[in-house]
């Protein structure tokens, strides 16, 4: 094998991770993980940290809202407040 063809191989390798790298950024597919061994489903997308994050406020707000409505205090304050 000539030095020209074994530069024209390793051109293509990289020019194909990147060409994946692109594809895995712009449409949110893992390709790179699949080829991995990483994922099972390589177009299954994955959640953003936008949506992780979301999804940890959402649940922290409702533990909040149980802690309230379970409290022995906001019954009393319910009834009180239906008497009037």
């Amino acid at each position: 094998m000539d030095m020209l063809m074994f530069f024209t191989l390793f051109a293509l390798m990289i020019l194909a991770s990147l060409g994946l790298s692109w594809l895995d950024h712009k449409y949110n597919v893992r390709l790179t993980d699949w080829l991995n061994g990483k994922t099972d489903n390589p177009f299954k997308p994955r959640r953003s940290i936008s949506q992780v994050g979301h999804m940890e406020g959402l649940r922290e707000r409702i533990e909040i809202l149980e802690k309230i409505v379970t409290e022995p205090a906001y019954e009393l304050n319910k009834k009180i407040n239906a008497l009037k």
